[in-house]
């Protein structure tokens, strides 16, 4: 009998899961480039691939860490030529994340990997601003869009960026900071982040995913962030836990991105609830879903399957996605409404956190 009973609370926590509205705030979107469009990019473009077959290009998924999963990235993205192509990458993730339940999305996008190679910033932020306008009015989910600057390279480089989005500031609603994290410490870029600031931006930095603590002290204290990204390495440090559960930091976590990249051995070792019964303001998204195995709601998924976290538990990382977004207070509140709706449907409404949003602004 308790076996049935475990299988009906499973297949009501799956439901559940499904019905979750879903907020996603970690999301590169140049790392949405699903294979098969890959090739059609290439095609289209006349650009010649050392890949000969689908079946081949995945084989080279086998990532060991993050940089070999950088190498490879960044020479996909070579195939991204024309506003066409930008609108079809961001349309492509749009569809398939909102088939999953996605309501709201903050992605990334990285300037400085398309106009190094020759493209126009026009041309990149016109194609993913237009797919996300159609995403808005044919698929319902609303989005945020984030400029990212590359670690790797070099202060003047990241201002040389910043002063190509100029005339695209109303588009942009914060500035970050991703890439090769070891040995490119969040301090290098205090002066862009202070002046992206000043010009009324938010700001958001990966840290704490192959670098240390200290690299997430430094994001919090240097560059004055909203959210980390990644952050999973805060458990090592007892004072940042404490700080970070204290201010409400939020950290937008990539579990099935952590596993490929090998930031934790396996999906059933991730610290994600134990982050969670912390105090810690955890999230949850896909990262780079074409490379790592998955959207959002896969995410949750894996989640689900190895880490067997409670409903009380996944209506708490819903709710922070929610809390932790760059939304105006209403939109916070509309979509904690749908997601009270979506635990009453699956007979959990009892397990919603006792807090809504926030009525101010994003931490």
């Amino acid at each position: 009998m308790a076996r049935e009973d475990a299988s009906v609370d499973r297949e009501a926590l799956a439901a559940l899961v499904e019905a979750l509205p879903k907020v996603e705030l970690h999301l590169h979107v140049e790392g949405t480039l699903q294979p098969e469009m890959l090739f059609e990019m290439a095609r289209r473009n006349g650009i010649a691939l050392r890949f000969a077959s689908i079946e081949e290009l995945r084989s080279a998924y086998a990532f060991k860490d993050l940089q070999s999963f950088l190498d490879l990235h960044y020479e996909a993205m070579g195939v991204l030529r024309t506003e066409q192509d930008y609108f079809d990458l961001t349309f492509d993730y749009l569809q398939r994340a909102a088939a999953q339940g996605l309501v709201h999305t903050e992605l990334f996008f990285d300037p400085q990997g398309h106009t190094s190679r020759g493209v126009a910033f026009d041309t990149v932020i016109e194609g993913i601003g237009k797919a996300l306008e159609a995403g808005h009015k044919r698929l319902g989910v609303s989005s945020r869009l984030i400029l990212s600057f590359w670690r790797h390279l070099s202060e003047a480089q990241a201002f040389e960026a910043w002063e190509q989005a100029q005339p695209y500031l109303d588009r942009i609603a914060a500035v970050g900071l991703d890439s090769a994290e070891a040995g490119n410490p969040p301090e290098k870029f205090e002066r862009v982040f202070a002046q992206a600031r000043r010009q009324g931006l938010k700001a958001v930095a990966h840290a704490g995913e192959e670098g240390p603590p200290s690299y997430i002290w430094g994001a919090l204290e240097a560059l004055r962030v909203n959210r980390i990204d990644h952050g999973v390495r805060c458990v090592e440090d007892e004072a940042l836990v404490r700080h970070l559960a204290h201010e409400r930091v939020p950290l937008t976590v990539c579990p099935l991105s952590n596993v490929r990249l090998r930031v934790v051995p396996d999906m059933a070792s991730h610290p994600l609830l134990g982050m969670l019964a912390r105090g810690l303001c955890v999230t949850v998204n896909s990262d780079d879903p074409a490379y790592f195995g998955g959207y959002v709601g896969d995410n949750y998924r894996a989640v689900l399957d190895a880490l067997q976290p409670s409903a009380k538990q996944l209506l708490a990382l819903a709710a922070n996605a929610i809390d932790a977004s760059f939304l105006a207070p209403p939109e916070k509140a509309s979509l904690h409404e749908r997601l009270q709706q979506g635990a009453e449907r699956c007979g959990f409404a009892q397990d919603l956190p006792s807090r809504l949003s926030s009525t101010g602004d994003n931490p």
